[in-house]
């Protein structure tokens, strides 16, 4: 993960013109990660949940790049930009590893872990574990339309109301993303993220 943190990590100062530069090139690398993590298999069973696990890390982060927050998700321009782990965390260090000395849209990165939504209601990005399965309907109708992107791998998270949702296909690494439920949620989704995921409906 290491050198995935190289790979995104670019200068936060500088001339203000070369800064589209930079994040075309931040999501090149983006797209050609994506190729490589969703077209190779994961490998043997035994090392195949932590490496799962690093890969979505990364796409945690590189999602967000791709999503537009209404102005009002943030108290102020220092604030951070919160990256919420609701359940039993199966990532251990690798979200850390992934998102240390990154931003978005100049908003300092943390990750805030909870065991229920109380813990991480404030987070602009929600990632709900598998644990909290049978809390789904609970833990989506809290949400409601708070300006929240919500991630999980629990199956047909995104047909329930969620807004991205990973699943396995051959080993591989894939995602779903309901735009309807963004929308409802305030948040804009780069054309780009929506011609690479499957499109799905439902929820409320």
């Amino acid at each position: 993960m290491a050198l995935l943190g190289s790979i995104f990590s670019f200068p936060s100062h500088g001339e203000a013109h070369i800064r589209p530069v930079l994040l075309q090139v931040r999501r090149f690398f983006f797209f050609l990660l994506l190729f490589l993590f969703t077209f190779a298999t994961l490998g043997p069973a035994r090392a195949q949940e932590s490496k799962e696990y690093q890969i979505k890390a990364a796409f945690l982060f590189n999602f967000a790049e791709f999503v537009k927050w209404p102005p009002a998700a943030f108290t102020d321009a220092s604030a951070p930009f919160n990256i919420g782990i609701l359940g039993d965390d199966p990532f251990g260090q690798a979200l850390e590893e992934t998102i240390q000395g990154e931003t978005i849209e100049n908003h300092k990165l943390r990750v805030v872990r909870g065991r229920t939504f109380d813990d991480v209601k404030d987070c602009e990005l929600i990632f709900i574990c598998k644990s909290e399965e049978y809390h789904l309907g609970d833990i989506l109708s809290a949400i409601d339309s708070k300006p929240i992107l919500t991630i999980s791998d629990i199956t047909s998270f995104a047909q329930a109301g969620g807004v991205i949702d990973f699943y396995l296909q051959a080993g591989k690494v894939r995602f779903e993303i309901n735009p309807d439920s963004a929308a409802r949620r305030g948040l804009k989704i780069s054309s780009q993220l929506l011609n690479l995921g499957r499109i799905v409906r439902g929820g409320n």
